[in-house]
């Protein structure tokens, strides 16, 4: 520890130097109309600000400086967007200038950072990789085409929850979702199950939830760069055993699928990795690194929001009988009581519809999306974003703006109805998944799955709360990360209907 203590001494000392000079070259260049924002203190800047839950924090600054905020955290001058229309001017206005990514050194792991769709620039390479996403792996004929599959392992999920019922046992609903969203996406895309068992579910869930929190942890070297090289919390290391775990399970489906193929030239299961092997006889780029990296993305960035989505979505509909009711009512009268829902059941149930984008305003699984960064300057409303500057887009904030929506933080999914504000990037006051080039390509995926897994589960069982206790008991603390996670599991009794 003392060893520890004298390093980060010198460090701290090292980073001192480094920043007076950089004071004093701020003397030497152009003087830039930053954002307001809270004067930062020597050194640390702004980083004592964040607190623990940082989106709240910074949504309590910004109602004092305003929805466009700078901060100096570290030696990283960081702009935080925190309303609609400011959103709206980095997301598709100055799209073009704001599209490329700040990259913590928690991706920065065994070469994840050249690979990953989420983090490489605009580039050749990553719109090569989008126009795969959009135009063959995840588009609406692919999605229809595998629906069947993900079918199956919600009425796997059923019958799993019955077993509990008539054992009278409550249910882990993020342990069971998680298992269900981590085997609808291998299914998808490699045809197999990765988590055969609750114990298996429980390790990739351990595995990716360590991956989220570690590239969501505050660290040191990502606000005071000079310090990458000795990896003070040792972030990057703990983060290049997670990734090398999950590349050597895609490497190992990727060997048994060649190994399938062989001396042939037809498709063995027709699902998204044969797309992919299929693409890399065409295209170089597409190797078998690459599908590797690409599946990684896929299912951290997958997995984990859309099981804290469900689950927040159950904590809210358990915490509010009547709208439970509601939403019970709506699919007992479109598709019948029991019945497991289909994903294309989605346009006749307008009201769990309205309950899934009512979850994701209050309850964004990436509270902040993912860091931009600024190439060059960037003009905003009369403020220069300097470049190299890290730009966030508080959309917790967004969502409970009480200028946007009616009691703000309320469950009121009401407000939904007859309302075309949707989650696909063109409404900037609910913009969860992002917008303009960077949104998430998986958007059409992710929602089909909520739906399918939510409406299943409420139409299926009755569900009350472990050992008596009441809705209005509900620990519905947030346990921040790079996604929004309950502090508390959610743990229900199943009641079959």
């Amino acid at each position: 520890m003392d060893f520890v203590s004298s390093a980060l001494l010198v460090l701290l000392a090292w980073t001192s130097i480094h920043a007076t000079f950089s004071f004093l070259r701020r003397f030497r260049k152009p003087h830039h109309k930053l954002p307001p924002g809270p004067y930062p203190l020597p050194i640390i800047g702004n980083l004592l600000q964040l607190g623990n839950k940082p989106h709240q924090s910074l949504a309590k600054l910004s109602s004092i400086h305003g929805p466009l905020m700078s901060l100096k955290l570290g030696q990283i001058t960081t702009v935080v967007v925190s309303s609609a229309e400011m959103a709206k001017e980095v997301l598709v206005t100055d799209d073009h200038l704001l599209s490329n990514r700040t990259i913590p050194q928690s991706v920065c792991v065994l070469n994840h950072e050249n690979y990953s769709l989420a983090f490489i620039p605009v580039s050749p390479l990553w719109r090569d990789l989008r126009k795969i996403c959009n135009g063959q792996l995840f588009a609406r004929n692919s999605l229809d085409a595998s629906q069947d599959v993900r079918r199956s392992k919600v009425q796997q999920l059923l019958s799993e929850i019955h077993r509990c019922c008539e054992s009278g046992e409550a249910v882990d609903i993020g342990t069971a979702i998680f298992k269900t969203t981590i085997n609808l996406l291998s299914n998808t895309i490699f045809s197999v199950d990765l988590a055969q068992s609750s114990d298996k579910a429980g390790e990739f869930k351990e595995l990716i939830t360590n991956i989220t929190k570690l590239v969501g942890i505050p660290n040191l070297a990502d606000h005071f760069p000079v310090l990458k090289m000795v990896d003070p919390q040792g972030i990057k290391k703990r983060q290049a055993k997670n990734v090398k775990k999950v590349l050597d399970i895609f490497s190992h489906l990727v060997d048994q699928r060649l190994k399938q193929r062989e001396g042939t030239h037809v498709d063995v299961q027709n699902d998204m990795l044969d797309s992919l092997l299929n693409i890399s006889g065409e295209k170089k780029m597409m190797d078998k690194t690459m599908i590797q990296h690409l599946s990684h993305d896929l299912f951290v960035g997958g997995t984990d929001t859309t099981t804290s989505t469900v689950e927040w979505a159950m904590s809210e509909l358990v915490r509010n009988p009547k709208i439970m009711s509601k939403a019970t009512e709506e699919l007992e009268l479109s598709i019948g009581r029991g019945n497991p829902v289909k994903e294309s059941d989605i346009g006749r149930l307008p009201y769990l519809e309205a309950i899934i984008r009512e979850t994701l305003r209050l309850h964004p699984p990436v509270p902040f999306l993912l860091p931009r960064k600024a190439e060059t300057d960037v003009n905003v409303c009369g403020y220069t974003i300097p470049k190299d500057a890290k730009v966030l887009v508080n959309v917790w904030t967004i969502g409970r703006d009480s200028s946007i929506w009616e009691n703000p933080n309320s469950f009121c999914p009401e407000r939904f109805l007859g309302s075309d504000i949707d989650v696909k990037g063109r409404n900037f006051e609910l913009t969860p998944f992002g917008g303009g080039r960077r949104i998430c390509p998986g958007i059409l995926l992710a929602t089909r799955m909520m739906f399918l897994m939510l409406g299943s589960l409420i139409n299926s069982f009755h569900w009350k709360l472990e050992d008596g206790f009441q809705p209005q008991d509900m620990n519905m603390e947030e346990k921040f990360g790079i996604t929004l996670q309950k502090a508390r599991p959610l743990r229900l009794v199943p009641v079959k209907k």
